[in-house]
């Protein structure tokens, strides 16, 4: 049997600003890959495990 992968996307529309902060206490146990784009082109992405 197949895992389900979940997906989720967010926007941030706000003023040019330096630092995002991601809090990861509410998600569950797992692994997770955030990925950070500019122009519907990848510059980094990174993987971490909760």
């Amino acid at each position: 049997m197949k895992k389900k992968r979940n997906v989720y996307a967010g926007n941030v529309e706000l003023e040019p600003f330096t630092q995002i902060y991601l809090n990861i206490n509410h998600l569950a146990d797992g692994i997770y890959t955030l990925k950070i784009t500019h122009k519907n082109k990848v510059i980094k992405q990174t993987t971490f495990r909760k």
